[in-house]
């Protein structure tokens, strides 16, 4: 039986395109609020913040995964793509959150895992039981170990967490996994795995889910002989030109032209956005009307805060955005980085990875320029809100969040951190739950002592202490999504003339975004101003680290 369509006529009748210059902010389910005093968030605790998130005025929420999981990988390790964790909630719970949001205008994006399922799912547990050759291991990727009795491994391989990307199973044959152990690699080639998903697709989209954000979507599609595998050093050589044996093979796109065909069965078409981390010029391809129909560009997220990097960045994608036929996104911070607010308060070194190894080597806190990081990141916060194309947010970078650096080794929980320990500090401090309150247990994030430990100070940066506030970082997100509702329109802008060190642009109907990458204040050009992420000088100039909207005159 095919569920009803939980998704409001009001919807419905709404521009297809909806997700074109949409504000997406992104919820991790087991660090947003907990309703039931477990520790752990919940789809009840989300849909007791509804109100929250219209006051924001986001257009649509995106769910980290809330599927049945042992946690091997916060979520990412999925038991059954078709239900809700218990310690989550119930499939009824689900329903009743997603009403609600699109009772209050906000849609529904769900992170689909593909590339790889729990060790925990029921197929797996059935290759496992089953011989070599049969059925069920022909779901996933088994290969015959090396060796004289196949003890050793098919390839020198590794994973993405660290260790070996193979694992025995006691016959002689090895599972393929490029992620934890805990997550063996599907078999896209395999027809059965390939259905299961389009009912995966629909199981959702009937229950109202307006579209999906695509984990891993540049390695669905693999080719890895029986015999014979290329070397780690082989493998890493080989260039990402649609060739590759694992990453980015062009006959990915098969797999989505037929999701595609699942999408358009629905009115308005259900979305999608691949995390595709491949080479710049390819990710045109996922974002096809034929195929998943937006990729996620990383671009900025990765640069330093600098006029000429942006500005860069900004106009390659936006010509990527053409040729896909599609919009570009814009990220500064999500579950698997650091916090923007903290990696623009180290200073700037042209390492993308700067931050990381801030944490990884003690996270001194006298390298931090904390006052000046926040700064930045409101700057860069409101250009990204100016620009055409998709915003994606993060849970709690509307507060200001910085990086939680200080959680103890037995507090951790990323496989980042126990498998690549020494070179992976982990993804902990980004997913720390998110203060509501001033005070309490958890900072009003629930009755219980939460998943991952809460600095003392959150309750300084909590909803509480900033609704009202009219300097606050929670009423400047506020301001500012509100005021991008009314100026959107065409999905182009017009680089302005500015002095060294500043990035201007108009958009239709006299928009200006002007923002000092700069170290020393800057005039502005003539308009009317709308909205800055600091104050103005006694001048009336733009200060360092500042954007500021203005309408034309």
């Amino acid at each position: 039986m095919t569920l009803q369509d939980t998704t409001p006529d009001t919807l419905k009748s709404e521009d297809a395109s909806w997700w074109r210059q949409a504000a997406v902010y992104q919820i991790y389910p087991r660090s947003f609020a907990d309703s039931n005093a477990d520790g752990l968030g919940d789809l009840q605790g989300i849909a007791s913040r509804v109100e929250y998130l219209k006051a924001l005025g986001v257009d649509a929420v995106w769910l980290s995964p809330f599927y049945p999981s042992a946690l091997a990988d916060g979520g990412y390790d999925v038991d059954d793509y078709r239900n809700v964790d218990p310690r989550l909630g119930t499939l009824e719970d689900f329903d009743k959150m997603t009403t609600k949001l699109h009772q209050a205008g906000i849609k529904v994006i769900v992170d689909i895992v593909p590339n790889h399922s729990s060790n925990l799912h029921e197929w797996f547990q059935a290759a496992l039981a089953a011989p070599k050759g049969s059925a069920e291991r022909e779901r996933y990727i088994f290969r015959d170990g090396s060796g004289a009795n196949g003890e050793l491994p098919p390839s020198d391989w590794e994973s993405i967490f660290g260790g070996p990307a193979w694992e025995a199973v006691g016959d002689g044959q090895w599972y393929l996994h490029l992620f934890a152990k805990e997550q063996p690699d599907f078999n896209w080639a395999n027809s059965e795995v390939r259905e299961d998903f389009l009912k995966t697709l629909r199981f959702w989209s009937d229950r109202g889910v307006d579209g999906f954000r695509v984990d891993v979507a540049h390695a669905l599609a693999k080719d890895i002989p029986l015999t014979g595998l290329p070397t780690k050093a082989e493998l890493d050589a080989h260039p990402w030109d649609g060739s590759h044996p694992i990453w980015d093979r062009d006959e990915v796109h098969e797999i989505y032209a037929q999701w595609r065909e699942v999408f358009n069965e629905y009115d308005p078409p259900r979305i999608a956005v691949a995390e595709a981390w491949t080479n710049s010029d390819r990710r045109p391809a996922y974002a096809r009307s034929t195929g998943l129909g937006q990729a996620f560009n990383f671009d900025l997220l990765q640069a330093d805060f600098d006029a000429a990097a942006f500005r860069k960045i900004i106009s390659f994608n936006l010509e990527q955005a053409k040729i896909a036929g599609s919009s570009t996104t814009w990220v500064y911070s999500n579950h698997d980085v650091v916090r923007h607010a903290t990696r623009y308060a180290l200073p700037l070194a042209g390492d993308p990875d700067a931050a990381k190894k801030w944490l990884l080597h003690g996270a001194d806190p006298s390298v931090l320029n904390e006052e000046l990081g926040l700064q930045r990141a409101r700057a860069a916060t409101l250009l990204e809100l100016a620009l055409p194309g998709c915003a994606y947010l993060y849970q709690g970078e509307e507060l200001g969040l910085p990086e939680v650096s200080e959680i103890a080794d037995d507090q951790r929980q990323d496989p980042a951190f126990f498998k690549n320990k020494g070179v992976e500090v982990g993804r902990d401090g980004c997913r720390v739950p998110i203060p509501w309150t001033t005070d309490g247990p958890s900072f009003g994030f629930g009755e219980a002592e939460p998943h991952l430990p809460q600095p003392e100070d959150f309750g300084s940066l909590s909803v509480a202490a900033q609704e009202g506030n009219e300097e606050s970082t929670l009423e400047l997100y506020r301001q500012a999504l509100a005021l991008r509702k009314e100026l959107q329109s065409e999905e182009s802008l017009e680089w302005l003339d500015s002095a060294e060190g500043m990035l201007a642009f108009s958009r239709p109907n006299g928009w200006i975004s002007v923002t000092n990458f700069s170290a020393e204040p800057q005039l502005l050009p003539e308009g009317t101003l709308l909205l800055s992420s600091a104050p103005l000088d006694d001048a009336g100039r733009l200060p360092a680290a500042t954007t500021a909207w203005l309408r034309g005159n």
